[in-house]
């Protein structure tokens, strides 16, 4: 093999015969070439600075924006049933809500897929635009079959969303960072919350707008918001580990070399050479059977892993808060263009859970803490339930003990993105996510507000207590099974963690 020379010092493309992979596969377009990159190293060698901020802010709005969908879907719920021109049912609302989650299910496996295939950024702004238009579009429902199928639209494009975000954040943020961010970024979905929950509060009072005018106005809000995120997104670059394998390392290596100006305010190439390097042999796409052999041979264990987290977080999230509006207002009495107040505190404790527990995911680890997380809120959820099924609490203990139980709650459902995005090879990083985030979401969060809305509709305490425990049950098995089989990532570079199909010997 004959070295080609580069244009960058850091960067050597090798030009060779192609040679057959562990993996049988379709022949790549770009197997000819190789390249010797320490790019990986590069970005995980940085501090953190004003461009992660601006990195985190821009992408990390997605979670802000599913928070405040998720939470008018709940706060608006009361609204719904009073509308003059809707008349909703607690059936009808748990359906609607289940076609937004459907929506982030199939959003996410073809977005996902893209992902991969394109690249990051291309995703970043389509499924931004399709949010933007459906959640604008939910506004003009005019009755259940429109009003589920925008839901479904906008949820397409959290879903998309969440594959492209999830793997930029992961690819641009150095490992030593990585976790803690991950947890935080996951966990400004309360943000929104809190957002959603204070635009209901507002546009719900009659003598604003009415309940048949005001949930209109509050999905405004998510349009409005979007429209700023697109302008922040414009100066988020293109991942370099994607580029460096799909074909495009001088690309690459002009984004890490303008990240390093900006991050340190001048050339780092002396200090670049003394980093560990890396082989690559580029491709354009990773085929599907690939990524299958990957996920469910390669690392079948892994892809058990993070199944169980997200099918028992997406469940234990999905049904509970999706219901939160309906059991304050059937069970306690509380008007629906109140219930905002209650998800106020609700939120708080969701947003203090990653930002105080967050560091040690980096410190003590992934496997005691994400052990530790999901085992704490199923107990607490158990006994929460309990307590509400003997009419033990009222309206605010009740939302006191929510709000302790999603303290861990909520690092906990972000460290099961923070498995999936961290815990498989570059190729097929997308797609991972995706594919368990729908499985998840499809197996947890569907079924649970459909479930829940049928057990409300009972009256029944009990049946509701049933729902709680079963939703308690899936967290310990997820406990139990990280406990065994997770892997320690913590602050270690993701070519550490997961080696890239691409890289050679």
């Amino acid at each position: 093999m004959a070295p080609r020379q580069a244009s960058f010092p850091n960067l050597r493309v090798i030009t060779s015969s192609p040679q057959s992979g562990k993996v049988p596969r379709e022949p790549l377009a770009d197997e000819s070439r190789i390249i010797e990159t320490n790019i990986p190293a590069r970005l995980d060698d940085l501090r953190w600075s004003p461009f992660h901020t601006r990195v985190v802010l821009a992408l990390g709005i997605t979670w802000v924006l599913d928070g405040l969908e998720v939470t008018l879907a709940g706060a608006l719920s009361g609204a719904l049933k009073q509308s003059p021109s809707l008349h909703f049912s607690n059936l009808d609302i748990g359906l609607a809500n289940s076609a937004y989650l459907a929506g982030a299910v199939l959003g996410a496996l073809g977005f996902g897929w893209l992902t991969d295939r394109i690249g990051r950024r291309k995703l970043f702004f389509i499924t931004l635009a399709l949010y933007l238009s459906a959640t604008a579009a939910t506004a003009l429902s005019w009755n259940v079959a429109t009003y589920a199928l925008f839901r479904f639209l906008t949820g397409a494009g959290i879903g998309g969303e969440y594959t492209a975000i999830n793997s930029t954040i992961q690819e641009l943020v150095p490992a030593r960072y990585r976790g803690w961010t991950d947890l935080m970024i996951n966990g400004s979905f309360w943000l929104g919350a809190a957002l959603g929950a204070v635009g209901a509060i507002v546009l719900l009072d009659p003598e604003v707008a009415g309940p048949d005018v005001g949930w209109r106005l509050a999905y405004g809000i998510g349009a409005c918001l979007g429209l700023v995120v697109l302008v922040m997104r414009m100066w988020i670059p293109e991942s370099p580990r994607w580029l460096m394998i799909h074909g495009r390392p001088e690309q690459a290596h002009r984004i890490v070399t303008e990240i390093e100006r900006d991050v340190t305010g001048h050339d780092r190439e002396a200090r670049a050479r003394e980093l560990p390097t890396m082989r690559l042999r580029m491709r354009d796409h990773t085929p599907l059977r690939e990524v299958a052999h990957t996920l469910f041979s390669v690392y079948r264990q892994r892809s058990l892993v993070g199944l169980t987290l997200m099918i028992a977080q997406a469940f234990f999230y999905n049904a509970i808060f999706f219901t939160f509006a309906l059991v304050l207002t059937d069970f306690y009495g509380i008007k629906s263009d109140h219930v905002g107040w209650y998800i106020l505190p609700f939120a708080a404790g969701n947003v203090l859970g990653p930002l105080l527990l967050g560091r040690l995911f980096d410190t003590l680890g992934r496997r005691t803490m994400i052990t530790f997380t999901y085992s704490a809120s199923g107990v607490l959820l158990a006994i929460t339930g309990y307590l509400f099924s003997i009419g033990a609490l009222s309206a605010e203990t009740q939302t006191a003990a929510w709000m302790v139980i999603f303290f861990f709650a909520s690092p906990a459902a972000s460290a099961a993105y923070l498995t999936v995005s961290e815990n498989f090879p570059l190729e097929v990083r997308a797609l991972a996510i995706a594919l368990f985030y729908a499985i998840g979401t499809g197996i947890g969060g569907v079924a649970g507000p459909a479930l829940f809305g049928v057990l409300l509709d009972s009256g029944a305490r009990s049946a509701v207590f049933a729902g709680y425990l079963f939703g308690a049950a899936l967290m310990g098995v997820a406990a139990l099974v990280a406990w065994r089989y997770a892997v320690a990532a913590e602050r270690k570079s993701l070519e550490q963690v997961a080696r890239p199909l691409a890289a050679m010997e």
